[in-house]
């Protein structure tokens, strides 16, 4: 599964991801920023897995430069990098990933077996 389209709403501080399967995934920053895949926010490689923790479905984290997007970078044909305005920039997002992220009810069902707030 792959995206056909990716678009960054900074007024609204949220991603829209369209996948090839027809899905749309919208992503609040803050989510963006709390599963971020690189080894220092996972908490060393020994906790690096396939998909997010399922603790940052219910992180909050408050608007600040750590939460506001300031690009996204393509990695290859199989990931996205988020450059955010605190600096941090080494999140790869692998396609995967990203869909496993997302925080409808019907990919959390697919994903971890439980209902998420459904936000399409």
């Amino acid at each position: 599964m792959k995206p056909t389209s990716i678009t960054a709403n900074r007024e609204k501080k949220e991603m829209s991801v369209v996948w090839d399967d027809g899905h749309t995934s919208l992503y609040p920053f803050s989510l963006l920023r709390a599963g971020c895949p690189c080894a220092d926010c996972r908490g060393g490689h020994d906790r690096m897995g396939k998909l997010p923790a399922p603790a940052v479905f219910v992180t909050l984290l408050p608007d600040s430069p750590a939460t506001r997007l300031k690009t996204v970078v393509p990695v290859g044909a199989y990931a996205i990098s988020p450059v955010w305005e605190d600096g941090h920039d080494s999140g790869i997002y692998r396609w995967d990933y990203l869909r496993a992220l997302c925080p409808c009810a019907q990919c959390r069902q697919i994903f971890y077996g439980e209902p998420g707030k459904d936000r399409n």
